[in-house]
């Protein structure tokens, strides 16, 4: 690779570091073309699969800002994640299930290093549409528990005070 290109190539892939949210390393080695082309499909369209040099990636990563270089050993490859990095690491999970060829190294998730099994456990976690949902659910159902306690006490207060003005009249009544 001549110099121009691998300089051209290190900018490509810092822009890609920077305006990623996030990025997983992986290890390829024994996948086929097909196969390369199969992950790229399932990981949406948030994220874009690269085989990178390592080399090249690792001074991309400086000029970023990004500690990649524990995980750039061997045949590697970089998924750059803008969207939600949850799905890409669903996609990248369950894709290593069905083909053992794929590793997942390590990655960086908003400036954090993350393992391997840290990435696997971000991706059990839900998506973050599903994960705002159950929030606006559990928020609205404190509000009605909230209206509900609002709404009862003053209720209480004019059944005790009607029971009261009825023992009241009574005791009245007696005398």
């Amino acid at each position: 690779m001549a110099t121009s290109d691998k300089v051209a190539a290190v900018a490509e892939i810092t822009e890609k570091l920077r305006a990623s949210n996030a990025t997983v390393v992986t290890s390829y080695t024994g996948l086929s073309v097909a196969q390369l082309k199969q992950l790229r499909r399932s990981l949406g369209e948030n994220a874009q699969y690269r085989v990178v040099k390592n080399t090249l990636t690792k001074i991309a990563a400086k000029e970023a800002g990004v500690e990649l270089d524990e995980h750039l050993k061997g045949s590697t490859a970089v998924a750059f994640v803008t969207g939600d990095p949850v799905v890409a690491a669903k996609g990248l999970r369950d894709f290593a299930k069905e083909n053992p060829a794929l590793v997942i190294q390590g990655g960086v998730l908003d400036g954090k290093v993350l393992s391997a099994d840290e990435i696997k456990k971000l991706a059990d976690l839900e998506s973050r549409e599903v994960l705002l949902a159950k929030l606006a659910g559990a928020m609205k159902g404190k509000q009605s528990q909230a209206a509900a306690l609002f709404q009862a006490l003053p209720s209480k207060f004019v059944r005790t005070a009607e029971a009261l003005r009825a023992k009241q009249a009574e005791q009245g009544g007696a005398e």
